[in-house]
């Protein structure tokens, strides 16, 4: 049995492992367009850019979000493909939201690798009904992909994160956890003990791509051969128990001026057009 752009074994597989590869969701219709729009946009940056990483070769991996305000493929994208509906159908969702987008590129033979993390606690809103949505828009071999520890999205722990700013240097990207006793331990060391976990990944081809719970345990996308870059096009879903969370420390990126100004305080449910709701389910047949 199918569920438009799912089946019911791949929705199974995301509430269970947290993470499901879909292949060949997107044709080039929309994979050229995002193609396009990041071309221009690497050529014009948001001030929201980072450079996370450069190496003595002048390789670098770059970090930018919020584009779809003012890249027109990414907002069409958002607004228009079958993601809204495979995250809603994913999370089991009644209705889902659109966040934000995220850019990483990596020049060719880039080593650097993003450490293992969780991305909810980094947002500015808080609930399990969460995902991110990762599109390499060239091939990537396994190696050079995403990984996830299976599973990690139901571990009842909460981990103190990684600091993103000791690595880049920037300022913005800086996670200072001020409270001892909340409850939140040392995030686990998952490179240095990787037997200890199942870790999934998969080779992937532009069309593909991975739908992961916010709070699953995930990193990598480095190792890059000599000859091969990396450009991947990300977006973030919102589901039902989603509310808005203005943490004391490490929101990245941080949502809270923005979501004042239209509006929203702390435990508000998700709207306005700049969280726009793009899928809801139709009611089942009375």
């Amino acid at each position: 049995m199918g569920q438009g752009p799912v089946t019911d074994e791949q929705v199974q597989a995301f509430a269970d492992d947290g993470v499901v590869c879909l292949r060949g969701a997107f044709g080039p219709d929309w994979i050229e367009p995002l193609r396009r729009g990041m071309d221009r946009a690497l050529a014009g940056p948001s001030e929201r850019r980072r450079i996370w990483d450069a190496d003595d070769r002048g390789g670098t991996t770059t970090y930018d979000n919020q584009c779809w305000l003012h890249v027109p493929e990414y907002r069409d994208f958002a607004e228009h493909s079958p993601m809204a509906e495979i995250a809603g159908r994913l999370l089991g969702a009644s209705a889902v939201n659109f966040f934000f987008d995220a850019v990483f590129v990596r020049t060719a033979g880039v080593r650097f690798r993003t450490p293992f993390h969780q991305d909810e606690p980094y947002w500015s809103v808080e609930g399990f009904d969460t995902c991110s949505a990762w599109m390499p828009l060239v091939p990537v071999a396994r190696e050079s992909a995403l990984e996830f520890v299976r599973g990690s999205h139901r571990w009842d722990q909460r981990y103190r994160q990684e600091n993103f700013g000791v690595l880049t240097g920037d300022d913005r990207d800086q996670v200072r956890y001020g409270v001892a006793d909340d409850g939140r331990v040392p995030f686990p060391d998952i490179e240095g003990d990787r037997d200890a976990y199942e870790i999934l990944g998969w080779d992937m081809e532009p069309g593909d791509v991975t739908v992961f719970n916010a709070r699953i345990i995930h990193g990598g996308s480095g190792n890059l051969a000599p000859d091969r870059e990396l450009k991947v096009f990300n977006t973030q879903w919102l589901g039902d128990d989603v509310r808005v969370a203005f943490r004391p420390e490490g929101m990245d990126p941080d949502h809270r001026e923005v979501m004042e100004a239209a509006g929203l305080g702390h435990g508000d449910r998700i709207t306005s057009d700049l969280y726009p709701e793009l899928w809801r389910r139709e009611p089942a047949p009375a």
